[in-house]
């Protein structure tokens, strides 16, 4: 049987009297897209925090490759290869492409020049920034210099992904990556996660968009008042078949995984 590359077991988060995550049980099979959905308050943005580094589980375990792994913060889960693309994007409008791609892991120059006068190595970053940019076809954006702030919300999003898949070599993560786009950029947004899944990273998709998750998901986690419902197959449920299950409205009997 394949190892999952990503695994939570019996995953507890608990906010005073709240319970956002009962007992979750979490799998992310190799170089799959795996849909995450559920109602408003079924827990999936408690187990996406917890997986990602963002928030410490009461109890429960996480295994990374089959080995236990503790995230006390998302640069834990960075230094893991978990990348993470929320909502916000988490982008500096003012600043170029370039220098969001590298915020925060910026590569210094060499020698004395790095070490005491911590000089940025500009062209490197840029270099790198334009080959990651082309690998997924997103060089419509001539200008690695352009601030991020003068892009479309689809350009901003596929500079999110590409960050993120430049540097997340075990999992994605994107949270409603398609949320506040329109139909045409949402397109670019959907051909990009493929493209990333293409080059053997797993991803995790969060969304409300049904039509988006059943087109790109190999298997759908359905989150239900704090843990995992079922998964199942999209090609074998319809939408009506998810909506049901996750409101409540039909228990599934011929899912892949019962909780």
């Amino acid at each position: 049987m394949t190892q999952p590359v990503l695994q939570a077991r019996g995953l507890v988060k608990r906010y005073g009297r709240v319970t956002a995550l009962d007992h979750c049980d979490f799998d992310l099979m190799p170089g799959e897209i795996l849909a995450v959905i559920g109602d408003n308050g079924a827990g999936k943005s408690t187990l996406i925090k917890a997986l990602s580094g963002a928030i410490t589980p009461d109890a429960g375990e996480i295994e990374l490759d089959g080995k236990p792994v503790q995230f006390q913060s998302p640069n834990d889960a960075r230094g893991y290869g978990i990348e993470t693309v929320y909502q916000t994007l988490a982008m500096s409008p003012a600043l170029s492409i370039a220098d969001n791609m590298f915020m925060g892991r910026e590569i210094r120059m060499e020698g004395i020049m790095g070490k005491l006068f911590r000089k940025l190595d500009k062209k490197a970053m840029e270099d790198f920034s334009r080959q990651k940019l082309a690998e997924l076809g997103l060089m419509t954006i001539q200008n690695i210099h352009q601030p991020v702030e003068t892009l479309s919300g689809g350009q901003r999003q596929g500079v999110a992904v590409a960050r993120a898949a430049a540097f997340g070599s075990k999992v994605v993560i994107l949270d409603e990556p398609t949320a506040a786009l329109g139909v045409k950029e949402s397109r670019r947004v959907l051909d990009l996660i493929q493209e990333v899944r293409s080059r053997g990273i797993p991803i995790i998709l969060i969304s409300h968009n049904m039509p988006h998750v059943f087109e790109v998901a190999d298997r759908v986690h359905i989150h239900r008042l704090g843990k995992r419902l079922c998964v199942i197959d999209p090609k074998n449920h319809t939408m009506s078949d998810a909506v049901a299950y996750m409101t409540g409205a039909a228990v599934p009997e011929d899912a892949l995984e019962p909780a």
